[in-house]
């Protein structure tokens, strides 16, 4: 496969994982336990723990490890078939201008990103069509280095932690969505679904990606922004009644926003809150991140939103308060910025 590119036998790819954080390493430890050349590039300490000791997973209350090739440099790694980026949005733009050497010409390159994704509105025959997301690719410089025509959008709906480097927790969830940017069905996504799918992930492979990741939106926008204010995990929030009248009224600005984008999600708010109080006691990314000091994805979760709402002359103002108010936070906590 390394040679014929996704032509070839489905157990046989050269996987390059960019990013070996909670999800990139439960993709890089569950792909190399299926059999495939994977590879992660990674940065400072950890490259020398992967090289040492692989990735090792903890899932379903057993651990295994898998070896794995690691460096810091894309060079030493070479042209991939397939390519995962799972780093946080804030140092995306680094990253794209780094990877390089992993692309050649059959590659196919992976986004697994939380938020609206660079390439959202570069294809054409979409409402707003060649509009550039300054929230997330202010310069061009993602667009540039990463060609549209080889990325397959992606869905993540699983919940990881790192117990410590190059050591990942699995706790719940493990589907993948896939699916061509463009929005119609190809072969090349319905192979990367069937790849995961025999690594032990519940993928499929979408016709309709965009709006799989504007169903994700709908509560990511939502919970996280108003989970680092308010420093609470989701059962607390949403067992207040006034919060969950703004988690409504948020959620009801995106799906308006959907509708006028040409998306058309059609879920109840309500629908959608009661699937994560079912959930119970969950910490968001972005709580997390700010009990750890990292940087927070406001920008590519709501600030592209915001911006794509502008963009097509439809009023949010809930989400841009909410916005606003969480920016202040994540800038007085000093974690606003580049990763």
């Amino acid at each position: 496969m390394a040679q014929e590119g996704m032509g070839a036998k489905v157990g046989a790819a050269r996987v390059c994982v960019v990013g070996a954080g909670a999800i990139g390493g439960f993709f890089a430890a569950r792909l190399a336990g299926a059999g495939h050349d994977v590879s992660v590039l990674a940065r400072g300490a950890l490259t020398g723990i992967l090289q040492e000791h692989g990735i090792r997973l903890t899932s379903g209350g057993a651990e295994t490890a898998h070896p794995v090739r690691a460096s810091d440099r894309a060079a030493e790694l070479g042209v991939q078939d397939i390519v995962i980026i799972t780093v946080k949005a804030p140092a995306l733009a680094a990253v794209a201008a780094a990877i390089g050497p992993l692309i050649g010409p059959d590659t196919i390159v992976i986004p697994a990103l939380n938020g609206i994704p660079w390439w959202f509105f570069l294809n054409e025959g979409v409402v707003l069509s060649g509009t550039r997301l300054k929230r997330v690719d202010p310069d061009g410089g993602i667009e540039a280095s990463i060609p549209l025509a080889h990325v397959i959008g992606a869905v993540v709906i699983a919940s990881c932690s790192t117990s410590a480097p190059g050591q990942v927790v699995h706790a719940s969830g493990n589907k993948v969505v896939f699916g061509e940017p463009s929005g119609q069905s190809s072969e090349r996504a319905d192979r990367v679904a069937a790849m995961f799918a025999d690594a032990g992930f519940v993928a499929t492979a979408s016709p309709d990606i965009r709006r799989d990741i504007w169903a994700k939106l709908l509560g990511n926008a939502c919970f996280n922004p108003v989970s680092l204010l308010t420093q609470s995990p989701t059962d607390l929030m949403l067992a207040d009644p006034g919060l969950e009248q703004l988690f409504v009224g948020m959620m009801h600005e995106l799906l308006a926003l959907s509708h006028t984008l040409g998306i058309g999600l059609d879920i109840a708010p309500e629908q959608r809150i009661g699937e994560t109080r079912k959930l119970g006691h969950i910490k968001t990314s972005m709580l997390q991140d700010l009990e750890a000091g990292r940087s927070v994805e406001l920008d590519s979760i709501v600030g592209a939103a915001i911006e794509a709402a502008d963009a097509a002359h439809i009023d949010v103002p809930l989400l841009k308060t909410v916005f606003s108010m969480a920016v202040q936070r994540a800038r007085m906590a000093g974690i606003y910025g580049e990763a």
